[in-house]
């Protein structure tokens, strides 16, 4: 892969990032070990997958900067996949049930950052928790001292318009809000992950803190 068009593409999302208190996770699940490195020798720290056994392979083939590495976490996670990663994520971005908690606190070494995965559009096709069952969820993980929840992710419908984006991105916003004003210590829930390579924009402008950014950093401009 190019590596003067990444740091062209890379660039922009930076300046897109810039007047935002935002930072991104590069989504290297679609790219190789090599175009990683690149990444890092772009200055990018924070690397997002979505696959146990290529997460695992790719800290592998990066095993002398992988420590430098900050790695995200951002697929669905099988319960019994749990033991062999989450040890090495520093974030989960796809607590999306409470069983998913429960492993964690079996196997994770300690506490795990984790966001909690909203489902704000409703979409049969996306997991996690439907948006009046999130402070409930909060609730009950307070006994799972291995889980923090730093904060809230969702993913907007791909066919979803400018409008719509606002509105879902808007609406976990507001969830988190509440999470935020009941001051639990289990889950301060100061940050939201939403925002992908075609929306990450509005999401910044409806308060993103993480923003996962792929296919807007290795496409042909």
């Amino acid at each position: 892969m190019d590596k003067e068009r990444i740091a062209k593409n890379l660039a922009k999302v930076k300046k897109d990032i810039a007047p935002y208190r935002a930072k991104l996770v590069a989504v290297t699940k679609f790219v190789d070990a090599k175009t990683t490195r690149e990444l890092y020798d772009l200055g990018v720290r924070d690397m997002g997958e979505n696959r146990s056994d290529k997460f695992l392979a790719k800290i592998e083939a990066l095993n002398d900067i992988q420590s430098e590495i900050t790695w995200h976490f951002i697929g669905h996670l099988q319960s019994r996949q749990v033991k062999l990663i989450i040890n090495q994520v520093d974030y989960l971005h796809s607590l999306d049930r409470l069983s998913l908690a429960k492993e964690i606190q079996k196997r994770a070494d300690q506490a795990v950052k984790c966001f909690l995965q909203v489902n704000v559009s409703g979409e049969e096709t996306k997991g996690g928790f439907d948006p009046d069952r999130v402070m409930e969820a909060v609730e009950a993980i307070e006994v799972y001292d291995k889980v923090q929840i730093v904060g809230l992710m969702t993913m907007a419908p791909i066919d979803a318009g400018e409008t719509e984006l606002h509105h879902y991105f808007a609406e976990l916003k507001e969830i988190q809000q509440l999470i935020v004003r009941k001051n639990y210590p289990w889950a301060p829930c100061t940050e939201l992950s939403m925002g992908m390579s075609r929306d990450y924009q509005i999401a910044l402008e409806e308060g993103a803190t993480f923003i996962r950014v792929g296919s807007a950093l290795y496409d042909q401009k």
